[in-house]
């Protein structure tokens, strides 16, 4: 993705199931609870750069002990920032100490040493950047079981709604961002369940109770599938909460659909959560399938006792687990994420090689950004498999005929590809949290080119993972190659274009930016159907009212005149910059929606490209996003 844009989150819970001396005995580290966490978060790096955030839950401390300690930072390196802090005191006793004290002395000196942790990575866009966005969130009570700590992967279609419902229940919550609405509606229905729990215990199990008593035995009676199961009854979106409570309760629920993802790990040391399978294999050195999905619709609670559940807390809807995480946000060392990677590029190689014709000799391949590498494998590899056949072919029917020469059997065995390493990333720069007057300024500048790799007149062939609004390619990358003087550049996208806001996944819901729209328009414009367009508006006028659940796709029109071969070469045109003095020919490749299903077939989560959402708060989004459009205002779509 040339234009890095995007809101999934990272997610790391670990519940240890030994005390720490049983760590310290075995691993000569009372901290190791503490070092798996730090390796979950940072094998997830690529999930969020905008902040980190760790807590952590400690059990049986005596009253008047912090029992719930929390740490955040939204500055550059956040991982490294939060876990200096985290070990600060655990660095400061020494290894001596750290070998003498017992359990509840380490825990009384040490802040995060604890049975229970959470952390989290921020990757956001819309909302503001700063501490108060980072999670985990918090929300205290002087009963243990009614403190909450959450944090979340999700996207929310409704958080407006839910916060009007949150009003009309009498509460007076404050600030209205989709983590704190949330917050408050897992914090109202967890009263609402210690309420619930007082009212019908009966007075056998009350007789000869005190408060300590009744509030210990009230909270190992809490049932997290129920208060999860309350809370969610009107959640629209695609989301991964993980939430401590401070009794030592633990969850992990994932949305009806499964957009996003989850991952959970067993053992008797440990339970371990993560956005990324990969993660979890490689911190516990275990084989990919040993770990398990938390299903759609399900929750996994470890009670405080240490019972482990995984069930339903919600009805499920059809599987829709987002494509995108395949394409560009997992990290590809996911064997499985790795192979459908180089799908993409196997499924590509047909066109691109229709594209270079005659001139495969001229062309050298390359790629941008990182995430496009295994794409680029799978084109190379494919294309060689193909014209390979193709000479060997050739070859024997000339043997056949008898007019074989040793000059045709020399062409056939050297047909190798030629690839380069044309560009490199300086991972330093990171425009898209920058404003648009700066992020112009600095685009130009996220790329060098590896200058000489090419001869005059070859053609350059370059394989991006998706385009979305094409700035990058517009103001940087073209630019850049263009400095090669290739005689033309082929951008491969390996997904489709990107033609819907998405408001589950890359959280990008302002139509007009994605650059196959405009491209699409464009066209209409070309033809003099832009009436097009005005009908269109009136029809998403005419639904706007609508509950969300009788709402259609009104924007399909304008695709459906459109095709793929006709999208792709203006956008070719509109990712040219009016300054670039490069004189040859830049083509777009695209992806289309039939590949991208073969190469991830158990991720169907392709509303970007078709406008087929899987929730109807979608289309609720994509309608208002295009009368946004239309009266040039470019906000947010919900």
């Amino acid at each position: 993705m040339s234009d890095a844009i995007g809101h999934n989150c990272g997610l790391a819970l670990l519940r240890l199931r030994q005390p720490l001396s049983y760590y310290r005995q075995r691993y000569g580290d009372p901290a190791w609870g503490l070092r798996r966490l730090y390796l979950l978060m940072e094998k997830q790096h690529n999930r969020g750069q905008d902040g980190a955030g760790v807590a952590v839950v400690k059990f049986d401390m005596p009253p008047g002990v912090e029992y719930i300690k929390r740490v955040r930072s939204d500055k550059h390196n956040a991982i490294e920032r939060v876990f200096d802090i985290v070990m600060e005191d655990v660095n400061a006793l020494g290894d001596e100490n750290l070998e003498n004290l017992s359990d509840d002395e380490l825990k009384r000196r040490c802040d995060f040493f604890g049975e229970l942790y959470l952390g989290h990575l921020r990757y956001g866009t819309h909302s503001g950047n700063d501490l108060a966005n980072c999670h985990p969130y918090l929300r205290t009570n002087n009963t243990a079981s009614r403190n909450l700590v959450l944090a979340g992967n999700f996207n929310m279609t409704n958080a407006n709604e839910l916060f009007d419902q949150l009003v009309e229940f009498g509460l007076n919550p404050v600030g209205d961002s989709d983590t704190q609405v949330i917050l408050e509606r897992i914090s109202y229905c967890l009263d609402r369940e210690h309420n619930y729990l007082r009212a019908t215990m009966g007075p056998e199990s009350l007789r000869g109770l005190d408060g300590k008593a009744l509030a210990r035995e009230t909270s190992r009676q809490i049932d997290l599938i129920r208060i999860l199961r309350k809370a969610s009854e009107d959640f629209d979106g695609g989301y991964v909460f993980a939430g401590l409570l401070g009794n030592g309760d633990a969850f992990v629920c994932r949305d009806p659909a499964g957009i996003r993802p989850g991952f959970f790990y067993l053992n008797d040391e440990v339970v371990a959560v993560a956005s990324e399978r990969a993660a979890l294999a490689n911190v516990f050195d275990v084989d990919p399938s040993d770990i398990e999905p938390i299903a759609p619709a399900h929750a996994l609670v470890v009670k405080r006792d240490g019972q482990i559940d995984h069930r339903p807390f919600t009805r499920a809807l059809a599987l829709r687990q987002c494509t995108f995480e395949r394409i560009y946000f997992s990290r590809g060392n996911d064997p499985a994420i790795h192979q459908e990677r180089k799908a993409l590029g196997y499924n590509l190689a047909p066109r691109v090689l229709e594209a270079l014709g005659d001139e495969l000799g001229d062309a050298v391949f390359s790629y941008i950004p990182n995430t496009a590498e295994a794409a680029y494998v799978g084109l190379v590899e494919e294309i060689d498999r193909l014209t390979r056949t193709r000479r060997v072919e050739d070859l024997w029917r000339r043997i056949e005929e008898g007019t074989a020469t040793r000059a045709d059997l020399e062409r056939s065995l050297d047909g190798r590809l030629r690839t380069e390493k044309v560009a490199h990333k300086d991972q330093r720069l990171r425009t898209f949290i920058a404003h648009d007057a700066a992020r112009r300024d600095l685009v130009g500048h996220i790329y060098d080119i590896t200058r000489g790799v090419l001869k005059p007149n070859e053609i350059l062939v370059v394989v991006d993972d998706s385009i979305v609004r094409g700035t990058t390619l517009r103001e940087s990358i073209i630019t850049m190659l263009s400095r090669l003087n290739p005689k033309r550049i082929i951008i491969v996208s390996s997904a489709p274009p990107i033609k819907y806001p998405d408001c589950y996944g890359i959280d990008m819901s302002q139509l007009g930016r994605f650059i196959a729209f405009e491209a699409a328009v464009a066209v209409l414009h070309d033809r003099g159907e832009e009436q097009l367009l005005d009908e269109v508006e009136q029809r998403c006028l005419a639904q706007a009212e609508h509950p969300q659940e009788k709402m259609v796709n009104q924007v399909a029109a304008i695709y459906d005149r459109v095709t793929l071969d006709e999208l792709s070469a203006k956008v070719a045109q509109l990712v040219r910059s009016e300054s670039l003095r490069w004189k040859g020919r830049v083509e777009i490749i695209y992806q289309t929606v039939q590949g991208l299903c073969a190469a991830t077939p158990d991720h169907r989560g392709d509303w970007a490209f078709t406008g087929d959402y899987p929730t109807p708060g979608g289309y609720k989004v994509l309608n208002t996003s295009y009368l946004n459009w239309r009266a040039a205002c470019d906000v947010r779509a919900y």
